[in-house]
């Protein structure tokens, strides 16, 4: 038997590297909105957060502009960049693996909900899980709810069996705020390395796809 019976995946920076895309629409808001440009470093913090907070952490705005802000980087996200993504070399095997050993699979982002199912059935993760949940479009619900909605889904209760896999602090907090177990991967956008995951309660990190197999 299997260590955990749910796997539940972050995508940006652990299923698929969207930085093309993401950050097309990024620069893209910033010329809209006549905004100081910034870092190739400061722009790649876009890839994986609700936009609104990573707009609000760059510039020191609050309030409505950030809605307005988000649907205009929706807007072009949507209808221009949302699949310039590449999958990460052996997710596809990895997750085969798991199915394979009775693990179920379901998919946690903040990516928007319906961009969410395009990305995913384009990429065809659809292949692994139907379970596949993001934000709602007033970004009320952070990473701990989504991700509780696909244990829900699944059909488990017990929370010792359910691990949490992602590249970033939301994902690790997500997971550590309603008592689920956490893998770290450092292949992606938020952990830079294996130390700065340690910052973060978890069972194991990966530093390619392949080596999740290590910790079922």
């Amino acid at each position: 038997m299997p260590r955990f019976e749910l796997a539940v995946f972050d995508v940006d920076g652990t299923l698929l590297d969207t930085t093309e895309g993401v950050l097309s629409s990024v620069k893209y808001t910033i010329d809209r909105f006549g905004f100081e440009p910034l870092s190739q470093e400061k722009l790649k913090k876009f890839i994986g957060p609700p936009i609104q907070n990573s707009f609000a952490s760059a510039y020191g705005l609050s309030g409505d502009i950030l809605q307005e802000i988000a649907g205009v980087f929706r807007d072009r996200y949507k209808n221009d960049d949302l699949l310039k993504a590449v999958p990460y070399e052996g997710i596809y095997d990895a997750m085969k693996w798991l199915s394979d050993n009775n693990v179920k699979i379901a998919i946690a982002t903040y990516k928007r909900q319906d961009y969410a199912e395009k990305i995913l059935r384009a990429f065809r993760f659809d292949r692994f899980t139907d379970i596949m949940y993001g934000a709602d479009h007033e970004n009320k619900l952070k990473k701990r709810d989504i991700i509780e909605k696909c244990i829900a889904d699944s059909g488990v209760t017990d929370y010792s069996r359910v691990v949490m896999i992602g590249d970033s602090d939301n994902d690790a907090i997500g997971a550590r705020d309603i008592g689920v177990n956490f893998i770290a991967v450092t292949y992606g956008f938020g952990f830079d390395s294996a130390q700065d995951a340690m910052g973060f309660p978890n069972v194991g990190i990966a530093s390619c796809p392949d080596e999740l197999k290590n910790y079922f």
